[in-house]
């Protein structure tokens, strides 16, 4: 039986990750920064890096990703590789983000060609933004304010689904059909974010628009949330990347590793209406 590790398994892509494992039948241990509370949670901190060690020895594959709120994700990212490699890992997982692969000195890319060059069978997924955020990171604005506000612009993206991530890492770490490559993974459709406004009104009767705001406004409300300061800096600069235009491509990436179309928006706005009439 296949021992999978997952890291991030409590966020939204990791806990979907181990969901859809567990159903094929792998052993799945889910890493926790917190006290384990489950038979199949191991302890494990990123950044100490304790539990690593631990976490890894007998595991066959892992998935990993950099916690959020971190600007230097390679300086996580690579121990883990390395550790994988010295415990006998066959198979490593990275999620990236749509993007990374356009700057060798980028944090990101810089974890993706560690692993690359690691001498374990790899892949890469790169997701764009995810459609989640708009319960959970834009949740305030639209639930008080009815606004959706950001400084991108009429640009558009093709969000995806993090459901869709997760079952393609799924595919990845079920076979090795498509070992040592990397994915680039997208919804089927580029929005703006007039657009995506629109279709949460329709999902929820509420009229809720949105408003394009200057990126000093942006600032200002991530450092009022409490992110550090290098993170706002961090987040500021793929914004303006999305403001550019570089979040707009689709690919087929998700049917080609699912068999499946990736959920449209308009079927996630349906179903997390509830989230936005808090």
């Amino acid at each position: 039986m296949t021992t999978t590790l997952v890291i991030g398994a409590h966020g939204t892509v990791g806990a979907e990750l181990a969901r859809l494992l567990a159903a094929q039948g792998q052993t799945v241990r889910r890493a926790t920064s917190r006290t384990p509370t489950a038979a199949d949670e191991v302890p494990l901190n990123l950044l100490t890096g304790v539990g690593l060690a631990a976490a890894l020895d007998g595991a066959d594959q892992a998935f990993l990703l950099a916690p959020p709120g971190h600007v230097n994700q390679h300086e996580l990212l690579n121990p883990v590789v390395d550790q994988a490699r010295a415990c006998g890992v066959q198979k490593v997982v990275l999620m990236s983000a749509m993007g990374a692969n356009a700057d060798p000195a980028a944090p990101l890319r810089q974890a993706e060609l560690h692993l690359e060059a690691s001498g374990l069978a790899w892949n890469v997924v790169r997701p764009n933004w995810f459609m989640q955020n708009f319960h959970t990171y834009w949740l305030h604005g639209i639930v008080h304010q009815g606004l959706i506000q950001l400084p991108v612009g009429d640009a558009q993206g093709s969000f995806i689904d993090t459901r869709d991530i997760a079952a393609s890492a799924a595919a990845l770490l079920s076979g090795d059909g498509f070992v040592n490559r990397d994915f680039d993974l997208t919804g089927a459709e580029a929005l703006d974010h007039r657009a995506v406004a629109a279709l949460l009104s329709q999902a929820t009767g509420r009229a809720i628009g949105y408003q394009d705001i200057p990126p000093e406004a942006m600032r200002a409300g991530l450092l009022g949330a409490g992110l550090p300061a290098p993170y706002v800096e961090f987040m500021l600069v793929i914004l303006g990347f999305f403001k550019a235009g570089y979040a707009a491509r689709i690919t087929d990436a998700v049917a080609t590793l699912t068999g499946r179309a990736p959920r449209s928006f308009a079927a996630y706005a349906q179903e997390h209406r509830a989230a936005w009439l808090v």
